[in-house]
Order: structure tokens, then C-alpha cells, then sequence
């Protein structure tokens, strides 16, 4: 495991330790959810299903996307959509927890 791997492993793991990664996680969907993230998102899902599906009843269009198909279709959309206030709020709140925990 090369010194980044080791750095990320250790810091991953004092997050977890604190339980800050669980705070970060919930700041995080709160953030995303006020501000209309998780609405664009799903819309954007319909989307994908709908064009999938073209022409056949919902209950049909299912069947012809795949959870994969979906997840890698959204995902480049979903991180695009994080604004960036909310990008660098999470970012600050992990310095500042490094900067507490100097010693890792």
C-alpha cells in the first residue's frame, strides 16, 4: 500500500473512530436535500427509466433498466449537481477535523 493509500486508510479510519464520518454523512444529505438535490436527482432517474423504456407502461420499463445501467448513468449527473457551497462546507468541516486530529 503506497503513503497516500496509508494517509486516506488512517484519516478513514479516525473518522470512523469519532464518529465524525456519520456526521459528515448526515450533514451531507441534510445539505443535499435542502437544496433540491435529491428531487433533480430523481427526476433525472425517471428520465433515464422513461428513455429506456421508450413506448412501453412503466411497469415494463423496469424491467428493461438495470440498477448498474442507472447507477452509471446518474452517478456523473448526481456529482455534477452538488453545489458548490456544499462542496466546499464539507471540505472546511474535514480540515478543521485534520486539524484537530494533527496527530494522524
Amino acid at each position: 500500500m503506497n503513503k497516500d493509500a496509508q494517509m486516506r486508510a488512517a484519516i478513514n479510519q479516525k473518522l470512523i473512530e469519532t464518529g465524525e464520518r456519520e456526521r459528515l454523512k448526515e450533514l451531507l444529505r441534510a445539505k443535499l436535500i435542502e437544496c433540491g438535490w435529491k428531487d433533480q436527482l430523481k427526476a433525472h432517474c425517471k428520465e433515464v427509466i422513461k428513455e429506456k423504456g421508450l413506448g412501453l407502461p412503466w411497469w415494463r420499463r423496469l424491467e428493461h433498466v438495470t440498477v448498474d445501467d442507472l447507477v452509471a448513468e446518474v452517478t456523473p449527473k448526481g456529482r455534477a449537481l452538488v453545489p458548490d457551497g456544499v462542496k466546499k462546507e464539507l471540505l472546511q468541516r474535514i480540515r478543521t477535523f485534520l486539524a484537530q486530529h494533527a496527530s494522524l
